[in-house]
């Protein structure tokens, strides 16, 4: 009777310790495959309309679509100082929120390293997660200006640097008048000689030069196409590292040039720097298939933006490059923090 009671609670404790041990290892297997288990969402730090709320749109739509992602995303909307008022709020507020994603360009590395404005937060307080797209900047005049070429425009700035309005739609010492000195940088004029005008926003600074308010305008490439197949401007350089294609095909790179000198106007994406294992993983397998997806490229075309993949540790190299760009630069315009 004893040896039957014996086997019998030896028997329910087996059975309990097993169902403890599954217990357990579903656990930890939800825990690693189920991530996400929530509603996620993806931030532009600016109004609508914007590069930023564009690309994060355009990013959830076709995740969406291609059931990439089954929870569900939504978008918003946090203007204020150029992404810096987001960037203060999420480094110190989301720094372990997985559920909490936002679109980002250049001026992530710019805000943290000029000097009037800036924000003390940059990439490195967040996990860079993937490059997407990219475009180039546009050194952009008239279709009747005097300047025929680059050459011509730098030899003048040379000669009467008050002579030559530069503009562009983003504040002084941000990512259209990088773009605009850089050829003047690299050519060994001092920049902060150059007249620069900025405007709110690339249509303005557009609007400027076709109405004759200033001379020459620095752009995104992608931004002046439909003006260049309408003949209303010229296209005198483009910062990318060999010739684009369509409408700007003519347009010949600054290396052409004999300017040492090209500058990416990329967006991707980032996540919190506390960024839990799982969540990263997710993400960099969801967005390397998204970006290899037909859907996602043909809205890249629909957009006019061009295809640029980078993954996590590539993106994030890749930043630590162009962190020294903006720095020599800012340095050259004395606006460095």
């Amino acid at each position: 009777m004893k040896k039957w009671w014996f086997f019998l609670v030896m028997g329910i404790v087996a059975v309990m310790l097993a169902a403890c041990g599954s217990t357990a290892t579903t656990k930890s297997s939800n825990k690693q495959e189920n991530y996400p288990t929530k509603p996620i969402m993806f931030v532009a730090p600016s109004g609508a309309g914007g590069g930023w709320d564009l690309t994060a749109r355009a990013i959830t739509k076709i995740l969406d679509e291609t059931n990439l992602v089954k929870q569900t995303m939504t978008v918003e909307n946090k203007p204020g100082g150029g992404g810096t008022v987001f960037m203060a709020e999420y480094a110190t507020q989301d720094k372990n929120n997985d559920y909490k994603l936002f679109v980002n360009s250049p001026p992530i590395i710019i805000n943290n390293l000029k000097a009037e404005g800036n924000s003390p937060y940059g990439y490195q307080d967040t996990t860079p997660l993937a490059q997407l797209t990219k475009d180039f900047g546009a050194i952009v005049v008239r279709a009747d200006s005097k300047f025929q070429s680059m050459s011509q425009l730098l030899d003048a700035i040379k000669q009467n640097p008050k002579s030559v309005t530069v503009a562009g739609g983003s504040a002084p010492g941000s990512m259209d008048h990088l773009v605009a000195i850089l050829p003047i940088y690299k050519s060994g004029i001092d920049p902060k000689i150059v007249k620069y005008v900025s405007y709110d926003g690339g249509g303005e600074a557009i609007a400027a030069l076709l109405g004759g308010n200033t001379d020459v305008i620095a752009t995104d490439a992608s931004s002046v196409g439909e003006y260049v197949k309408a003949g209303k401007v010229r296209v005198l350089a483009v910062s990318a590292p060999e010739r684009l294609g369509g409408v700007l095909k003519d347009a010949p790179t600054l290396k052409e040039l004999g300017i040492d000198a090209e500058f990416t106007i990329w967006r991707g994406v980032f996540g919190p720097k506390q960024m839990s294992d799982d969540a990263k993983k997710f993400w960099e397998n969801t967005f390397k298939k998204l970006s290899e997806h037909e859907k996602w490229k043909e809205e890249l075309t629909k957009q006019g933006w061009e295809p640029e993949y980078k993954g996590s540790k590539e993106f994030t190299q890749f930043l630590q490059e162009q962190e020294q760009l903006i720095s020599d630069m800012l340095k050259s315009l004395g606006m460095h923090k």
